[in-house]
């Protein structure tokens, strides 16, 4: 993340390109919350969202199942993809406990969502916490350079700094800044891709953008692809304003299509066929 603007994340929403995304997400979000479905049965789509987003968070990483397969499966241990699976629902789960905690510390939510992601697949002292220098990573969607430990908890610091702060930026900046700054930094020794996007649907929740999670981005980010979302991202690690916007602009894409996903879901409820 490179601006020197005093208020850095607002800048970025100044972008060319940036505050037309902003304006169409506010208004795909404002049209799925309208929907007469969410007056009765908001709770049964935030579940179903919840689903949808798991899976296309773990197709991301590798897991890519069928969403009925997620939805029928119960045992998420043995094989490495069910894993992904099982870490992707737990993390879906635990984003909505840890809202209030979110905006006084945020590395503290960012330490909980690995230790929930982890399950116990990877060493006891490396769960929870930033790696160390000389640490390895596994991450194989991200090929981005790897930042040195050192870098890795200066830029988590000032990641944290700017949410505690809070400032004048669109839900939607803010979001795809944490997304992007996270699977940059790579900070845990696993799991980042989850972590990452799990913070985004924070960020997106307790903005109020999204208050009841039934805009999942993460169906999106895996409706365009994991070539898109590589190239998407290549942008963000550039770090030019170009490149920037079209990061932004393409998690803005991201919530629009799992807007669109929660709005069949809200239809489908609405015909008795869900």
């Amino acid at each position: 993340m490179s601006t020197t603007a005093s208020d850095p994340l607002a800048a970025l929403g100044s972008l060319p390109g940036v505050p037309d995304a902003v304006d169409s997400v506010r208004k795909a979000v404002d049209r799925v919350y309208g929907h007469r479905v969410m007056r009765r049965r908001s709770n049964e789509v935030t579940a179903e969202a919840a689903l949808r987003g798991s899976r296309g968070s773990a197709a991301l990483a590798g897991a890519d199942w069928n969403l009925e397969e997620v939805r029928r499966r119960t045992d998420f241990s043995g094989e490495d993809e069910a894993r992904v699976v099982g870490a992707a629902l737990r993390l879906t789960a635990e984003a909505g406990q840890l809202l209030s905690i979110w905006r006084q510390s945020p590395l503290r939510v960012l330490a909980r969502l690995h230790l929930v992601a982890a399950g116990g697949a990877t060493p006891d002292d490396a769960v929870g916490r930033p790696r160390l220098a000389g640490e390895s990573v596994d991450e194989p969607l991200i090929e981005a350079p790897l930042p040195e430990a050192e870098e890795v908890a200066g830029r988590l610091e000032g990641l944290s700094q700017l949410i505690i702060a809070g400032g004048s930026a669109p839900a939607l900046v803010t979001a795809a800044v944490v997304h992007g700054e996270l699977l940059a930094l790579r900070p845990f020794g696993s799991h980042n891709g989850l972590v990452a996007r799990t913070a985004e649907r924070i960020v997106l929740i307790g903005s109020g953008l999204d208050p009841k999670s039934i805009c999942p981005a993460e169906v999106g980010h895996a409706e365009q692809g994991r070539a898109a979302y590589v190239a998407a991202f290549e942008g963000y690690t550039a770090g030019t304003p170009e490149g920037m916007a079209a990061w932004i602009t393409h998690c803005g894409r991201s919530v629009e299509l799992g807007v669109r996903e929660s709005t069949a879901v809200c239809e489908a409820l609405q015909r008795g066929a869900a």
